[in-house]
Parts: structure tokens; C-alpha cells; sequence
């Protein structure tokens, strides 16, 4: 993709070197050209990765079954579900379809979802459409657009894809700007990054480079600043501090995903590939209770699918296939994604507010070390 690219040149010639944040930014969210903005197949076995809704459709079920159990220990009151980044609605699909046989649930059920790229809105609306599920949907840009949240806020795989600044400590902390060439210069970091590891307690080695998500905090504040009454469920790959700054991961965790190959040329095929890191859940679990938001639950998928009934949910699946064998590899196959492979990489974090007793959202406490 040649115009991207050149865009980019464009906008360093005139204001010189751009943080590896706006370059990140102009890569993956440019309204014409970005990554996700464009109409080209990111999911799925014709795109460039894979994510736990389209391995079939147990991931959204257990986490309607989820939704379910909150609504019943919030009183049985009108619901609201927030999804952020819908994908082509594959998630949103298949949690309606569940939540459309509780009858009473799903008659004051709102579904909103949030969604940047015009062209992911167009795939969400003719998937639902389809299914005849898009009667409770509506589309916003901004969680402030919806008033009165009292339910689930909930994101998988989303992120991982917010632009990054990426620092590494020399005499001091320098960040990584991009230059004319695609060439990476350094310079002093600003205060906010500094500030960023000490409110983590977080001190970098000589030589050690990572990634810091500053979106990710006013991402938190403001889904905080909107939820009345329940719970956000944030669900990516990543971990704790204590892992994310292991000295096997001094050169950071930033890569490229394109035909289900991994990279890490993150200046070659501009545009037409993802650019993706793991996520520091303390700093969501940090962020989040400044801005009054009560941790509930941190563990991996792996757990928490099984914790909601993965292997029973499995077995009434496909209790009537008739071809055992086929059905018992497409079992193992979903057991060793879902629980042992993705399973594992993808944390779930669980943070309430406004909730009168411990909820349904409740699996096992949250430790995090800072």
C-alpha cells in the first residue's frame, strides 16, 4: 500500500520525527488507509490472525452466561452490555443469540457497541442484521455517548492494538521516535512515561526496552467515569508487571501479525499489517481503582472458561453428532485452543463498581504485583 507510507513520509517532512505512538496510530487507524479502517479480511482463516470468538461459539456463550449472572445479582433490571471493538460482530453474535432465550433479560436488554472503523461497523451491522440480532444494537464512537451504564463493559483483544510509546533506558529514559527513512531516533522521554513506571514502582535496567500504553489509562477513566452499576471485563494477552518486565523481555513485547505469521518489521507492509502488544493488566488494576473501580477477578482464560462450564458446555455441543470420532478431534481441538493455548497467553481482569455485595462476577481475588 503505497499512500499510507508516503502519508507518513509526508507528515515528517513537515513537522520532523513522529513518536512511534503517532506512527502506530497512522498505521492501524488512519480513517482512509489504516489497518482497520480499511475493507481487507483481518480475522479469520482468510486474515492475518485468529481470535477466541471464531473458534466456534462456546467463547461467547460463557461469557453471555456471564452477563447472565450479573443481571440476576443486580436485581433483574434493565441491562446494558458495552462491547468495545466488535470485530465483525462475530462476539456480539453469538452472546445475543444465548441472551435471547432469557426472555425477561432480553426484553430490557441494550447492546451497544463502540467502534472507530467505518468499514468494521459495516461488517457488525450485516452480521446482526443477518441473524436478525441487530434490534438491540446500537453503534457509538465514545463511551460518553451512552448515559446510565448499569451492566458489562467488556473488551477482547482490543488493547493490545492501542498505539504504544516505546522507551528505552539509557542514562536516562529515552523513547523512540521515527525519522525521515523509517529510521528510529531517541529522545528523552516525557514526563508522563516517566511518571507511567513510577506509579507502577516499575525501575528499567540499563539496555531495557519495552512498550508503555498511556490510552489504556484514559481508556480506564473513562469507562469508569461511565459505568453506574457492574462490571468491565477486559480480556487480552499480556500479564502482571512482575512478568512484563522480566529480563526476557528486554526487547519488549511489540510485534506484527500478517497471514498468521508472526514479525517484527514493524516498517515493512505499511497498513496491511497488525501491530500489537501485551497489555499490562496493573496497570488497568492500578488506573482502574484510582478512578473507583474495585478488582474482582484476574486469571487466564484458560481458568475462567472452565470456571463457567467449558467442558459441560463442550459435551451437550455436541452430544448429538453422530460421527464420534469427529467429534471428539473437534473437541480436543477447542480444548487445546481455548484452555491450553490461547487459553493460557490471554488473561481475563474483572473490575467492578457501584456493586452493593460481591457479585456473580466473583471467581477468585485479585493479587497483582506492581
Amino acid at each position: 500500500m503505497k499512500g499510507l507510507p508516503n502519508l507518513i513520509k509526508a507528515q515528517i517532512r513537515k513537522n520532523g520525527a513522529i513518536s512511534f505512538c503517532d506512527y502506530m496510530e497512522m498505521c492501524l487507524y488512519h480513517p482512509r488507509v489504516g489497518y482497520y479502517c480499511t475493507e481487507a479480511i483481518k480475522i479469520g482463516k482468510q486474515g492475518d490472525f485468529y481470535t477466541s470468538a471464531y473458534l466456534g461459539n462456546v467463547f461467547g456463550a460463557l461469557l453471555a452466561k456471564k452477563m447472565e449472572e450479573l443481571w440476576c445479582s443486580m436485581g433483574k433490571n434493565p441491562f446494558t452490555i458495552v462491547e468495545y471493538g466488535a470485530g465483525t460482530g462475530k462476539l456480539a453474535e453469538d452472546i445475543l443469540s444465548v441472551l435471547k432465550g432469557n426472555t425477561e433479560m432480553y426484553q430490557d436488554l441494550r447492546y451497544c457497541i463502540i467502534e472507530r472503523s467505518p468499514a468494521m461497523v459495516d461488517l457488525e451491522k450485516a452480521r446482526l442484521l443477518e441473524n436478525s440480532l441487530i434490534e438491540k444494537v446500537e453503534w457509538h464512537t465514545d463511551i460518553a455517548e451512552i448515559k446510565g451504564i448499569r451492566g458489562c463493559i467488556f473488551s477482547n483483544e482490543l488493547l493490545d492494538n492501542f498505539p504504544v510509546h516505546r522507551v528505552i533506558m539509557k542514562e536516562q529514559l529515552m523513547e523512540i521516535f521515527v525519522d525521515n527513512g523509517f529510521k528510529e531516533v531517541l529522545r528523552p522521554a516525557s514526563p508522563a512515561l516517566t511518571d507511567y513506571l513510577s506509579a507502577l514502582n516499575v525501575v528499567l535496567p540499563p539496555g531495557f526496552q519495552t512498550e508503555i500504553n498511556l490510552q489504556a489509562i484514559s481508556w480506564i477513566k473513562a469507562i469508569a467515569a461511565a459505568l453506574t452499576q457492574g462490571c468491565v471485563m477486559t480480556i487480552d494477552y499480556g500479564d502482571v508487571s512482575k512478568e512484563m518486565y522480566r529480563s526476557s523481555r528486554a526487547e519488549g513485547t511489540l510485534c506484527c501479525f500478517k497471514n498468521h505469521t508472526i514479525n517484527e518489521d514493524y516498517y515493512a507492509n505499511i497498513g496491511e499489517q497488525d501491530l500489537t502488544t501485551h497489555v499490562n493488566f496493573s496497570a488497568l488494576s492500578y488506573w482502574g481503582r484510582k478512578y473507583g473501580l474495585k478488582d474482582v477477578v484476574f486469571t487466564s482464560q484458560g481458568e475462567f472458561l472452565l470456571h463457567m462450564g467449558f467442558n459441560e458446555w463442550l459435551m451437550k455441543a455436541f452430544s448429538g453428532e453422530k460421527d464420534i470420532a469427529l467429534a471428539a478431534r473437534k473437541i480436543a481441538m477447542l480444548r487445546h485452543a481455548l484452555i491450553m493455548d490461547m487459553g493460557c497467553k490471554f488473561k481475563i481482569l474483572i473490575q467492578e463498581k457501584g456493586m452493593a455485595k460481591e457479585s456473580a462476577t466473583a471467581i477468585e481475588g485479585a493479587e497483582f504485583s506492581k
